[in-house]
């Protein structure tokens, strides 16, 4: 009699899209599906999603990928979520539905706020920035939800008396697939929505005080490893699927490279890109502008990581097609970056209005190309902004160089997400970094990542040792310049990145 196979099931909850993806014993990706997500930006800076699209959109991607590979859902053994983070929504307890659309990551509805929270609360400041690893920013969900209490219609007196709930994407998602049963969030999410004290993993009362929430409308906080709950999804399923792993879509990228040892290193090129670098038990408070998170070993034990974001990564690869319309589809920027040899001196310097360390946004000046001259054309642009993205992300690297007080911190970088698969871009970031980037065959790491601890939980697998012979096939781009010469363009770009950033700093805010 031939044994039944066994699965994992795994979401990924994007920015901009929805998916689900099947892995057997052999860690191979059997099937993927994916579902688009509407962004919805109802004015300047504000970006918003539609909660039941996300839970909608997730579920059909579920579907799908059981029909494809053609199995019964009894075969699922666990099932893993890796979700976009930050991003807001809160929700009636009795009835489920959205008493406002999902306010995004990248809505920047609340920076008013936050720079009165900043000039008026300065102790509380530093306190924000020494307990949660964060800094007052309308990146995180602290602000996005109080915005939500203080704006939607009896928000606040319905939170006050228990009839709402907040809760990040991989809380709603939980809440929908368990019917309303359970009110949960993991560690690595929590510790994004700036109400989070990731020393004593607990919520702040002081934080969560001054900012006006109510506790009683936050998830419980849990391991990113443990049986969350156990769900059906069909009436034909004989037994409940336990779901077993719940991660930040970053953390469970770090997760997927297994970077489990101190200073390993990984890079996600994605809407936005994410660095993060494992720093294992030792919690530090960056002095260059990063983030301190919680990401999790290889039993999903809490640990903590250095992080460094480029919100708007791979996102202007996308506004070159959406916008600039100089290519016409997301393959073309790999193949037309290559009719030229170099970016011929053209710099990309992007919108510096999400800097952490900005004092005030100046809608006046955002990004800007320079270097341009007659002889300049689409490809030298194409080019200069793929190149922008390598410059943006060794920034960061090097500023975690400076925090852990280590050149050597890391001797390779691993790389995953959509953009990664652009050679040249991979290519010419190994050439400034001077060591060897790493791509994966499988590159999506997310899903990759909340799949393994999702199957290591339930012992689908025995630990990450088991796996890791399993997906350690990968693409290696070696420097193909000195470290100096890769290092002076890095130079080059930083020098007019700082002009520009001072002269934004100069010119007078335009008030709209």
């Amino acid at each position: 009699m031939n044994k039944i196979k066994k699965y994992i099931l795994a979401l990924d909850q994007g920015t901009t899209s929805s998916r689900s993806a099947l892995f057997d014993h052999e860690v191979n990706l059997l099937s993927l599906a994916k579902r688009s997500l509407s962004q919805i930006c109802p004015e300047k800076g504000w970006v918003e999603n539609d909660p039941e699209e996300i839970w909608s959109t997730q579920y059909e991607t579920i579907l799908e990928v059981i029909r494809d590979v053609q199995i019964q859902f009894d075969q699922i053994v666990g099932i893993g979520i890796s979700n976009q983070r930050e991003t807001t929504i809160v929700w009636d307890k009795k009835t489920g539905k959205p008493i406002y659309n999902a306010i995004s990551w990248s809505c920047r509805r609340t920076e008013e706020f936050c720079k009165q929270l900043k000039e008026e609360e300065k102790e509380l400041t530093i306190y924000i920035r020494n307990n949660t690893g964060l800094k007052v920013n309308p990146y995180f969900s602290g602000t996005k939800l109080r915005w939500i209490l203080d704006n939607v219609e009896k928000a606040r007196e319905r939170a006050e008396i228990g009839e709402l709930l907040f809760g990040t994407v991989d809380s709603w998602l939980i809440w929908r697939m368990t019917n309303g049963a359970l009110h949960v969030t993991d560690y690595t999410n929590a510790s994004r929505t700036m109400l989070f004290n990731i020393r004593r993993l607990s919520w702040d009362q002081r934080i969560i005080n001054v900012l006006k929430i109510p506790k009683i409308i936050l998830p419980r906080v849990c391991s990113s490893s443990k049986i969350f709950a156990k769900v059906i999804f069909s009436n034909l399923q004989r037994t409940k699927i336990p779901i077993s792993s719940v991660m930040g879509d970053q953390q469970s990228s770090l997760y997927g490279q297994l970077c489990f040892s101190f200073g390993e290193t990984k890079s996600t090129y994605g809407t936005g890109c994410f660095s993060l670098m494992n720093i294992e038990k030792r919690f530090l408070i960056s002095k260059n502008e990063l983030l301190t998170t919680i990401s999790c070993g290889p039993k999903g034990e809490s640990q903590y990581a250095l992080e460094g974001p480029i919100p708007f990564g791979g996102a202007s690869i996308q506004w070159l097609k959406d916008q600039i319309k100089i290519i016409h589809s997301l393959d073309d920027q790999s193949i037309w970056s290559n009719m030229v040899d170099s970016s011929e001196g053209v710099y990309f310097i992007p919108d510096s209005s999400f800097d952490f360390d900005s004092e005030g946004w100046n809608p006046f000046l955002k990004g800007a190309i320079i270097g341009i001259t007659r002889d300049s054309n689409r490809f030298h642009i194409i080019r200069a902004i793929l190149e922008s993205i390598t410059f943006q992300n060794m920034d960061i690297l090097e500023c975690m160089k400076k925090d852990i007080g280590r050149n050597d911190v890391y001797r390779e970088l691993k790389v995953d997400g959509n953009a990664s698969c652009n050679d040249i871009m991979m290519q010419f970031q190994s050439n400034i970094l001077g060591i060897p980037v790493k791509r994966p065959a499988v590159k999506e790491r997310s899903i990759l990542g909340t799949a393994l601890l999702a199957g290591i939980t339930v012992g689908f697998w025995k630990d990450v040792q088991e796996v890791q012979c399993k997906i350690n096939e990968h693409k290696i781009f070696f420097p193909e310049m000195t470290s100096k010469e890769g290092y002076m363009k890095y130079l080059g770009w930083k020098r007019i990145y700082s002009i520009l950033s001072n002269l934004r700093k100069s010119v007078p805010k335009v008030e709209n």
